[in-house]
């Protein structure tokens, strides 16, 4: 299962940084991640309409099949057992990749959300994006070991 994070923002050295290595690395294929950014000043609706067409021109969709999970605060919360099944359902659907959008500091915009396969949240406090990136990684691990039978995963 091929996994691709397409995140706003560039993701600077430091403890973020490292955490996201240290889960990514472990990740079989190695996860691709993608930074888009905008400096533009912008208002907050041009933003998100910005970043979108930005988050959406890096998925390549003439790449093949993908599934596109949105990471966003009004997404469904699933369980690490659910979340696994989930990835595994895409690819028994024909995804090649998965590719996780990360939105910057005012969401999505509307295109975003309506070219999701699954909208996801990490729970109902705010996280920020940075970290956003390393739990996402560490999450995309679990799911491999939980689908593996690897005992990394405990209940």
């Amino acid at each position: 299962m091929k996994f691709r994070i397409i995140a706003v923002g560039r993701i600077k050295a430091g403890p973020e940084q490292a955490l996201y290595e240290h889960y990514a690395a472990r990740v079989k294929p190695a996860i691709v991640l993608k930074e888009v950014e905008e400096k533009r000043p912008l208002s907050s609706a041009e933003l998100k309409a910005r970043e979108a067409e930005l988050l959406l021109a890096a998925l390549d969709e003439s790449k093949g099949k993908r599934a596109v999970v949105v990471l966003d605060e009004r997404g469904k919360t699933l369980g690490s057992r659910d979340f696994a099944a989930r990835l595994q359902r895409f690819e028994d659907e024909g995804a090649g990749e998965i590719a996780f959008l990360i939105g910057g500091a005012d969401g999505h915009g509307e295109a975003v959300l309506a070219r999701a396969d699954l909208k996801l949240s990490l729970g109902a406090m705010t996280w920020p994006h940075m970290m956003v990136r390393a739990m996402l990684a560490e999450q995309l691990y679990r799911a491999q070991a939980i689908l593996a039978g690897h005992p990394y995963h405990r209940d």
